[in-house]
């Protein structure tokens, strides 16, 4: 046999496999077709952003490399340990004191953990915010999030402008679904649907024509309708008040001031940074910026408790001052409080605290007062029991005539519990029974050294105690209008009276409306996108061969919800009741031919 005529004689053979190829590859495209369809049904539902694209090999050399750095850094994953790193990294500049915030908590550090002091310098751990490692996992998660939430804002937008996709072929195979059959036509039943979806604000997209048939083709004869774009409108305003709020705490951060300064009853503050007793800023903030205001303190008022189990407790503060705006301006009288504070140009003055400032004089063995100012003392508790240090620095000496320094360790306490009746505590805040003890010391304070010292604390390593005739050390407590005298009548110290005291903190904090406006944008976004659910609707209605209209309605939604098939329960009800169900067909009689027609095929079938 030759070849073609073999080729002949299998032809037949193979013409059947032939047909089962093309049938089986129309199959394959009929379900890739279908699920084309129902995957575009679903698309976007979840608001989380597209990918990019995997894309071709990236290649290597330097812009490869910076290609993939670059989305490395801008992924989520980064981004969440960038702001891991960060926490942790914050960690050091709780536990161990800041140059910026105590030099003397440092000074102490250093001196009761020497061996690490060079490990601790080397790696900044004194100055942690300001900090390399610390600035560049800032700047890095910075970055980061720019990188990730901009390209996704424009995702979002995209989302928000879309139309409502076709309808799938298969509908039942929707989470809720549901089907009747009606006489009002195609065309009616389309047209009550849209208006439908519409008032109850569905973004709708009609189908092409109301078709006839089974409407095999996806979306003809149909309605789709589309709900909750709010949610990608929250994903939006959240990522973009993220980046608002970046830039805010940046902005604050390195124009920001913030200062303390204790004030006297009858002193005053200029708000110049030599007036300070404390001062931090950002590292762009220039001095010439402070608003230049004054003001001085005329009353301080202070109320407390005195019964029941809450003896003791403040109930309002309340200093009295007058303030001037400028240098030239007019003094007006104003009130500060507690969480009430002084505005003036964008500054805020905040009551923080308040205290009791002994009076005391010193005289030297002439009997001159060299000495005669109220000293301030520092609280250690809530009935104001308060410790300090008098240092008289000039103009004293000893019985010798040599020049030499006074320094007196205070406790005062404004209600003595009295002689006899326990430690030296106080009772209550108010100045009830007001009394002073003091230690006296003479020799060298130490404050010509340079070095920082504590003004509420005496340090007498380079001091000796004075001593009794007994050799006791010199102690005494004193009421006000009292004095102690200085062995071999070398001087007196006299309790003149009190004074009150006021501690306020000034700060000028840039960007903070604009952060707190981010702050309540992203909570407002973030709601919307976790409580708003999007969801679409389908409806399609197609002529059957009989003749009679078959309604179909689906939903969708991002995640499995019971609000879907209630909310299709309440619209397919309404649809229902412009189109209602059609009445079902009368059976037909099956009772078999005719006599004739019966006699008729038996004579044909003969």
């Amino acid at each position: 046999m030759s070849k073609t005529d073999k080729a002949s004689a299998e032809a037949p053979h193979d013409a059947p496999d032939s047909a089962d190829s093309a049938d089986s590859a129309s199959a394959e495209a009929a379900a890739s077709a279908e699920a084309s369809a129902e995957a575009a049904a679903g698309a976007q539902l979840s608001t989380a952003p597209l990918e990019d694209a995997p894309g071709g090999p990236v290649g290597i050399g330097v812009l490869g490399w910076a290609r993939w750095f670059w989305r490395q850094l801008t992924s989520m994953r980064v981004a969440l340990i960038l702001l891991f790193m960060l926490s942790l990294a914050s960690i050091p500049g709780s536990l161990i004191p800041q140059n910026q915030v105590d030099l003397m908590k440092v000074a102490a550090w250093k001196k009761e953990h020497a061996s690490w002091v060079g490990v601790a310098e080397k790696l900044q751990l004194f100055d942690v915010y300001s900090s390399v490692w610390f600035s560049a996992i800032y700047l890095l998660l910075f970055i980061s999030l720019i990188g990730c939430i901009l390209p996704r804002s424009w995702q979002f937008v995209g989302q928000l402008t879309g139309r409502p996709p076709a309808a799938p072929k298969l509908l039942n195979r929707m989470p809720a679904y549901t089907t009747w059959r009606t006489d009002s036509s195609p065309d009616e039943v389309l047209a009550t649907a849209h208006g439908l979806l519409r008032r109850r604000r569905f973004r709708t997209e009609a189908g092409a024509g109301s078709g006839s048939g089974s409407g095999s083709g996806s979306g003809s004869g149909s309605v789709s309708a589309e709900k909750g774009y709010l949610r990608e409108a929250g994903n939006l305003i959240f990522h973009v008040a993220l980046i608002v709020m970046l830039i805010a705490f940046a902005w604050g951060q390195y124009f920001k001031s913030e200062g303390g300064k204790l004030v006297l009853r009858g002193k005053g503050f200029s708000n110049t940074l030599t007036q300070y007793d404390d001062f931090k800023s950002g590292g762009l903030f220039d001095p010439d910026d402070l608003p230049p205001f004054s003001f001085t303190l005329d009353k301080f008022d202070a109320t407390f408790e005195r019964t029941g189990p809450q003896k003791g407790t403040p109930r309002d503060f309340k200093a009295y001052v007058t303030f001037t705006n400028g240098a030239h301006g007019t003094p007006e009288k104003r009130e500060i409080q507690v969480n009430h504070p002084m505005e003036v140009d964008g500054s805020k003055v905040y009551l923080l605290g308040h205290g009791y400032a002994p009076v005391i004089s010193v005289t030297d063995s002439t009997g001159k007062v060299i000495y005669k100012d109220a000293v301030p003392m520092l609280p250690q508790d809530g009935n104001l029991t308060s410790t300090g240090a008098i240092k008289v620095t000039d103009g004293y000496k000893d019985k010798d005539g040599k020049t030499t320094q006074l320094g007196f360790a205070a406790m005062f306490v404004p209600t003595f519990a009295g002689a006899g009746q326990g430690t030296m505590f106080s009772q209550f805040p108010e100045l009830d029974f007001p009394a002073l003890a003091l230690n006296a010391w003479h020799g060298s304070l130490g404050v010509d050294s340079g070095l920082p010292q504590n003004v509420y604390q005496l340090d007498t390593s380079k001091m000796e105690q004075f001593k009794t005739e007994d050799g006791q050390p010199l102690a005494k407590r004193m009421l006000p209008g009292e004095s102690m005298e200085l062995p071999g009548g070398q001087g007196t110290v006299k309790f003149e009276g009190i004074e009150r005291w006021a501690t306020f903190s000034i700060t000028h904090q840039p960007g903070s409306g604009l952060a707190l406006a981010g702050a309540v944008a992203a909570i407002a976004g973030l709601a919307g996108s976790l409580f708003i659910q999007r969801r679409r609707i389908w409806v399609r209605a197609v002529r059957g061969e009989d003749g009679v209209t078959v309604v179909e309605m689906a939903g969708l939604g991002r995640s499995e919800s019971a609000k879907i098939p209630e909310e299709l329960a309440v619209l397919a009800g309404a649809l229902h009741e412009q189109a209602p169900s059609a009445a079902p067909a009368p059976p037909v009689a099956d009772d078999g031919p005719e006599p004739a027609e019966a006699e008729e095929v038996e004579g044909e079938r003969a």
